[in-house]
Parts: structure tokens; C-alpha cells; sequence
């Protein structure tokens, strides 16, 4: 059989012919091409792990409920539950026959007072506080001290220091005034005497010239002499009565006295402008937050902050469409997270006008914007003890009402 002639010529390589995959290139494309789709599956599986534990669809949910099991591995903070919870706590103000659960913030008796300067104090800075947090005053009690108190003082010290001059002055008036009258009662009875003497003359001349032994020249003489001696005598009355009343219409001591009294009215004007130089308690009470310190002014906060802690109790603001299922006495929960146990207590006021809600929820999709009423409920006093350090603490108020709305 004759040959292929082609079998006998070799192959020339000039690099255009394709070459043949060889069987190892052919598993190795394989294998990338099936890599490449595992971030997307482990995308998928990460993305539904997260909508699960955050949306809870039913079967999620049945499943941790026959479980017993919770997510977020057991954690004392479970994830994607606790804003379940909080808005749990809210839909039962909703559905509840019998108790009303509203926001609530932990309060002194009678809230918290912040103490400003006294009233006409104008720019006076803080000199002193005498005080400390935690420290229990009693009504009264000097809190600070403002750096007018050495003016203040000066004021009183002057005030003080005329009255004693008005009293020197009263002093001396009178003496004068009783000395003038003295003076003027002898002058009285000296012209008496001298008038006495001189109608007496007078008569013994008349006699005389009666029975011609006197000229009328010595009678006339008489008579003049008579009756001036009863005109001095008039004049010494009317001398002494500028003084008969010495003690109280004498015109002199009526004006020192009243210099005195005007004197005594700018001492107390003082001591009144000298008390705006502390800063007093307007009650009994703790000091719970000092909001200015030596060399400060007072803002509006005030200078410190007092509440009557002996006595703790929360105000809840209670949603305006159940108020009517909230009376006096009811019993009432109180819970927060940063307290050990609950609080228990009693409503004891309930506030006559509805306002607008000042306590709101961390959730960012409640209603800041509620109309509500304050209710005050009082701690007994073991809840009480253990609010003492708690005020202003944000709460979840459980009011027992007891009957349907």
C-alpha cells in the first residue's frame, strides 16, 4: 500500500494554529468558576440572618418560642429586642382594661427649687457658698454669700451711726427746753413778786394821796409802776407757755424727734439691703446641684438647686383620653432601668389643666407632641429611700385604675 506522502512532512509551529487545551487547563476553569459564586451566597445568607433577627418574621419567632431560645446568643441585651419591649410597655396604655402606663420623672416633694439671688442684688457676684451636694439646710439657712456684703455693711453701720446723732440732738433739744423753762417759770415768779410789790405801793400811795400827805405825782408814779409790773407778768406767761407741753407739742424736740425717726427708717432700709447679700433657703430641703461658684454671677438656672428629699414622688404626664380612668389613691408601679426593684406609691394629685408633653421616649417615632395631664403620685417610704438619689430620672409609670374606660 503506498504511502501518504503528507505522513512523511513535518509540522512547522508558526504560531497561528490553536492550540489544544491539554486535559489539566480543562478541570482548573472548573473549579474558579464555581468559586466565584460563594460571597455571593454567603452574602445572602448574612443578609437574611439580619432581616430575621431584626423583623422576626412569624416562623422565626414560633421557632424561639418552642426553642425557648433568644436572639443575640443568650446576651442580657438580646438583639432587636428591647425596642420591641419599650413599644410592648406603650401598647399597654392602649389595650389595658385596668392600668394606665404613661412617662414619668422622679421628683422631690414639691419638685426641685432653684434658688436665685435675692431681689436687689443687681450685678453682685457670688463671694462664698456655704454649702455642699448632699447637704440638708433647714428654712433659712444662708446658702451663699455676694460679694456687696462689705457695702451693704458700711450701709448699715452709717445708718446706725445717724441715729445716734438724731439721739444726741433729741437729747440736747430737750434739756435745752426744759432748762428754757425753768428759766422761764422764775422770770413768771419774779415778775409776780415785782407786780404784788407794785399794786401794793400803789395802794399805800392812794391811801396817802386820799388823805394829802402824797403829791399826785407820787401816785401816778405808783400806778405806772403797777402796771408794768402786770404787763412783765403777762410776758413771763406767755414765755412759759412755749414749754408747758415739753413732751410732746414743743415744736424744737417734735423736729429732732422726727429726724430721729427718719434715721431709724434708713437703719432698717439698710439691714433690708444688707440681707440681699445672702442667698437663704426658701425651705427645708437638700442641696441637689450647685450651678454657680465663687466669682460667678447667678444665670437663669439660679445659684443652687434644693428639693425635699425626705418625701420622693413622680410625676406622670397621662395621656388626656385616660385621665378619666385615673382617681386619687390608686396604687402605681414605677420602673426604670436604672433602678434595683420597682417603686411603688399612690396617686395624690391630679393636675386640673392639659398641657403639652415635657417626657418623651428614646423611640424616635413617639409622639412629642401629646396633650397630657400631670398626675403626682407619692412613693411610700421604702420606694422613697431608694429614689432619694434619683431625681429627675426618667420613668414608666403603671397606674392601677381598676376599672374600665
Amino acid at each position: 500500500m503506498p504511502e501518504d506522502p503528507q505522513t512523511d512532512l513535518p509540522l512547522v509551529d508558526n504560531g497561528l494554529a490553536k492550540k489544544t487545551p491539554t486535559p489539566a487547563n480543562k478541570p482548573r476553569s472548573n473549579l474558579w468558576s464555581k468559586l466565584r459564586f460563594v460571597p455571593l451566597v454567603m452574602l445572602i445568607f448574612f443578609s437574611g440572618g439580619v432581616a430575621g433577627l431584626y423583623f422576626q418574621p412569624p416562623g422565626l419567632r414560633a421557632f424561639f418560642g418552642i426553642t425557648g431560645l433568644q436572639p443575640g446568643a443568650g446576651t442580657n441585651t438580646p438583639i432587636a429586642v428591647a425596642i420591641q419591649k419599650v413599644k410592648a410597655q406603650e401598647a399597654v396604655a392602649v389595650v389595658s382594661e385596668g392600668d394606665v402606663v404613661a412617662l414619668g420623672r422622679i421628683i422631690p416633694r414639691g419638685d426641685v427649687v432653684s434658688v436665685a439671688t435675692p431681689s436687689g442684688a443687681g450685678d453682685a457676684r457670688i463671694a462664698e457658698v456655704r454649702v455642699a451636694l448632699g447637704d440638708t439646710v433647714a428654712a433659712g439657712a444662708v446658702l451663699a454669700v455676694l460679694d456687696n456684703l462689705p457695702t451693704l455693711e458700711n450701709g448699715v453701720a452709717t445708718a446706725r451711726a445717724t441715729i445716734a446723732v438724731r439721739q444726741a440732738t433729741l437729747a440736747q433739744t430737750t434739756a435745752t427746753i426744759r432748762a428754757s423753762r425753768d428759766e422761764a417759770q422764775a422770770a413768771l415768779d419774779r415778775a409776780q413778786a415785782t407786780a404784788k410789790n407794785a399794786q401794793s405801793d400803789m395802794e399805800r400811795v392812794t391811801s396817802l394821796f386820799e388823805r394829802g400827805v402824797t403829791t399826785r405825782a407820787e401816785l401816778d408814779k405808783a400806778i405806772a409802776r403797777a402796771a408794768e409790773a402786770g404787763r412783765d407778768v403777762e410776758r413771763a406767761i406767755a414765755t412759759l407757755s412755749r414749754y408747758q407741753a415739753v413732751d410732746a407739742t414743743q415744736a424744737d424736740i417734735a423736729v429732732a424727734e422726727a429726724n430721729l425717726a427718719a434715721a431709724r427708717v434708713d437703719l432698717t432700709r439698710a439691714e433690708q439691703n444688707l440681707d440681699a447679700a445672702y442667698v437663704r433657703a426658701p425651705s427645708a430641703g437638700t442641696v441637689l446641684d450647685i450651678n454657680a461658684r465663687a466669682g460667678e454671677r447667678s444665670g437663669t438656672a439660679g445659684i443652687i438647686d434644693l428639693g425635699d428629699t425626705s418625701q420622693m414622688t413622680v410625676e406622670a404626664e397621662v395621656y388626656q383620653t385616660l385621665i378619666g380612668r385615673v382617681t386619687i389613691g390608686d396604687p402605681v408601679t414605677v420602673s426604670a432601668e436604672a433602678l434595683a426593684l420597682d417603686l411603688t406609691g399612690t396617686v395624690t394629685a391630679i393636675g386640673l389643666e392639659i398641657g403639652r408633653q415635657s417626657i418623651t421616649s428614646d423611640d424616635p417615632a413617639a409622639n412629642t407632641d401629646a396633650r397630657v395631664v400631670d398626675v403626682i403620685v407619692t412613693l411610700d417610704s421604702a420606694s422613697s429611700e431608694l429614689a432619694r438619689g434619683f431625681t429627675n430620672l426618667d420613668t414608666i409609670v403603671r397606674i392601677d385604675a381598676g376599672r374600665v374606660e
